[in-house]
């Protein structure tokens, strides 16, 4: 790749800079995140621009961008640790973690509650059922001539008094 003017040079950085502005304010492209290859995109400059190079005999030297990289990297961690989220979609991700979080201790909580109610129900089964053949061996009793005294039945009352 051949060098460029520095005419085209300042049009690109003013054009990453706006980029980067638009996309720190959370303005971003239908698909795109909040990072280099989208801020390159919409910059219209080669994401590879905001990378270090080497020369041919190995030595390290900084991509022309590479300091707007670093800008936008900064300003991004600023955001962040601002508590402010300019990618929607991470803030998609982060209200859909809570909300499985919530989801999840709620269905431990019924979970445990539901197994509370079927002990609950086997308890009053074998109770039931206990009374029920206790009953029946009273009758029993009473039908073949033991010693069970009968109590007088009382007529159904609509209220119940304590």
């Amino acid at each position: 790749m051949g060098r460029i003017s520095d005419q085209t040079r300042i049009r690109n950085e003013e054009s990453i800079r706006s980029a980067m502005d638009r996309m720190l304010r959370g303005d971003l492209p239908p698909g795109g995140k909040c990072d280099l290859n989208t801020l390159a995109a919409e910059a219209g400059v080669a994401r590879t621009a905001f990378y270090a190079k080497k020369h041919r005999d190995g030595t390290a030297r900084p991509g022309p961008y590479q300091h707007l990289a670093e800008e936008f990297d900064r300003r991004l961690k600023a955001l962040r640790e601002a508590g402010e989220i300019v990618d929607p979609r991470l803030a998609q991700i982060e209200r859909l973690k809570e909300a499985n979080t919530s989801l999840q201790k709620r269905l431990t909580r019924q979970d445990t509650e539901l197994a509370d109610l079927t002990e609950f129900k086997q308890r009053a089964l074998s109770r039931i059922a206990a009374q029920h053949l206790e009953i029946e061996r009273l009758r029993e009793l009473m039908q073949a001539g033991g010693k069970v005294s009968s109590l007088p039945r009382r007529p159904p009352s609509s209220t119940i008094s304590s």
